[in-house]
């Protein structure tokens, strides 16, 4: 990637002269705040950063970047990504998507985007609901949820992200939430740093439509009780008096209690680097209210990103052939029409 000019970037450089318009209280104020904060240190200048969305509330946030965006159609911001990665694999490539937006009509180009490790940064806001278009229930809505879509309770069984992402093979995957802004900038770090497709959740309510939707990892009282932040290289411990901890026998995770014949040696340790989805995956399905909620990157490994491997072939496809357009246009099978 191009890196900055001498002169150091700082937030004010990243930020537009639009007026930003999210509800009072949206918790995307906050994603794009430390987005802004964080992108003047990864060392791309911004006529090398591109923001690119589909459609939903989080969707308005390349207006609000001062960099190059694109404001696209339903679904296809990674379609798009790809696309523009591809032919100009020097640009830091960014994608902003929703849980409708992303995991309903884009979940397919999602998830192909994803397998091929295409090198951009999918930045996924889950806030449970169809905000934009009034609070219809969307595809991570939990069952018995009730809107206006469904007024006697949504039947659908609800897609995690971050279980789709590892099923996908992403390379890396981590989750973060909006109100934890020092948790949320460091994942954005790790996130722009990585070779390949970075995927993040980030938690959020939608202060109209679903405010009580990410309570138990939110609230002083229980959030301590119901997040469980990884750390590489850490045992899985968690709780207010960090006295609760994850024990995995044959893959299957359990709660145990620190203490009475139980320590820290019989917990499992976390390893983010394991080439097997296994592990991230279990994490992935470790849900409330039966476990805490994972926080940090469950997995990330190095892994050829397709970009990469495209232009080496492109490049392999020009070093082996003539460029001779009038050879080419008559070699092979030619005929002449009388």
């Amino acid at each position: 990637m191009t890196q900055t000019a001498e002169a150091a970037l700082s937030r004010k450089d990243f930020v537009s002269d639009q007026e930003v318009r999210w509800c009072p209280g949206c918790g995307d104020y906050a994603i794009l705040a430390q987005m802004q904060k964080v992108l003047p240190e990864i060392g791309v200048a911004r006529e090398q950063i591109v923001f690119i969305s589909g459609i939903g509330c989080s969707s308005r946030f390349p207006y609000y970047m001062n960099t190059y965006g694109v404001h696209s159609i339903h679904g296809r911001a990674p379609t798009i990504a790809t696309g523009l990665k591809c032919v100009n694999p020097d640009l830091s490539v960014w994608v902003i998507t929703g849980d409708g937006d992303g995991l309903s009509i884009g979940g397919n180009h999602l998830m192909h985007c994803i397998r091929r490790n295409v090198d951009v940064k999918i930045i996924l806001f889950n806030n449970r609901i169809y905000g934009l278009t009034k609070g219809q229930y969307s595809p991570t809505s939990l069952g018995g949820h009730r809107t206006k879509s469904s007024p006697m309770g949504s039947i659908d069984y609800p897609l995690n992200p971050l279980s789709v992402a590892i099923g996908a093979e992403a390379t890396f995957v981590a989750r973060t939430q909006d109100t934890n802004t020092k948790h949320l900038q460091e994942i954005l770090r790790q996130a722009a740093a990585h070779r390949g497709t970075a995927f993040v959740e980030i938690f959020q309510n939608c202060v109209v439509y679903n405010p009580t939707a990410w309570e138990p990892t939110t609230e002083r009282e229980v959030r301590d009780d119901n997040t469980l932040f990884l750390e590489d290289g850490e045992p899985l411990i968690f709780g207010k008096d960090r006295d609760k901890g994850v024990r995995v026998r044959g893959m299957i995770p359990e709660i145990v209690q620190l203490g009475n014949g139980v320590d820290e040696s019989e917990l499992a340790v976390h390893r983010q680097d394991m080439e097997n989805t296994s592990y991230a995956y279990m994490l992935s399905r470790m849900l409330h209210p039966e476990f805490p909620q994972p926080f940090g990157i469950l997995r990330s490994v190095d892994r050829p990103s397709y970009t990469e491997m495209l232009t080496e072939q492109v490049t392999e496809a020009r070093s082996a052939r003539d460029a001779d357009l009038a050879g080419l246009l008559h070699s092979s099978d030619t005929w002449v029409v009388e």
